[in-house]
C-alpha cells in the first residue's frame, strides 16, 4: 500500500524528501523518473531529445501505473506526470503530498544550467511557466500541501508524517 505520493514542480524536493520520508516511515522509496530511465536505458533528458516528450510522457504514465500497483512505500512522481487525466485518476483517493515551492527556491535547487529537458531555454521563465500551469492540478490532487521554501528536509518530513496521521 502506498504510504505517500509526492508531487510538485522540479526543485520541490520530491526525491530528497521522499528518501527521508520513506526512512522515517520504515518503507521503501521509489521514483518514477528512475523507473522510466531504467526501462528506456537512458536519462530523462536523452529520452526527451531522442524520442520526444510524447514518448517520455507515455513511459512516465506506465511507470506511475506500475508503481501504484506494486509499490508499498513512498513514491516520488515526475513533475509533469500529473498532466495527463489518466494519471490524475490513478492518484485520486491516495495520500498525495504536494510539495509547494516558490520560484526562487526552485531555481536555486534546480540550477540554471539544468539537465532538465523542459528548462533548457530560459530556465527561470520556463520553470515559472511550468509551476503556474501545474499548480491547480497539484492543489486539486493533494491531500496534504507542504510549503518547502527555506525549510530543512527533516522539518518537512516531520510535517508530512504528522499530516499522514502517524
Amino acid at each position: 500500500m502506498i504510504k505517500a505520493v509526492l508531487i510538485g514542480p522540479p526543485g520541490s524536493g520530491k526525491t530528497t524528501l521522499g528518501r527521508l520520508l520513506a526512512e522515517r516511515l520504515g518503507v521503501p522509496f521509489r521514483d518514477t523518473d528512475a523507473d522510466v530511465e531504467a526501462v528506456a536505458g537512458k536519462p530523462v533528458a536523452d529520452i526527451f531529445v531522442e524520442d520526444g516528450e510524447a514518448h517520455f510522457r507515455e513511459l512516465e504514465l506506465r511507470a506511475l501505473r506500475q508503481a501504484l500497483a506494486e509499490h508499498d512505500g513512498v513514491l516520488s512522481v515526475g513533475g509533469g506526470a500529473v498532466l495527463r487525466e489518466e494519471a490524475q485518476e490513478l492518484l485520486a483517493d491516495r495520500p498525495v503530498v504536494y510539495l509547494q515551492v516558490g520560484l526562487s527556491d526552485a531555481v536555486q535547487r534546480v540550477g540554471l544550467a539544468s539537465a532538465r529537458p523542459l528548462l533548457v531555454l530560459s530556465p527561470r521563465s520556463q520553470l515559472k511557466k511550468l509551476m503556474e500551469e501545474r499548480r491547480p492540478i497539484y492543489e486539486r490532487l493533494a491531500t496534504i500541501t507542504v510549503v518547502t521554501d527555506k525549510r530543512e528536509v527533516e522539518e518537512l518530513a516531520d510535517e508530512i508524517v504528522e499530516g499522514l496521521g502517524r
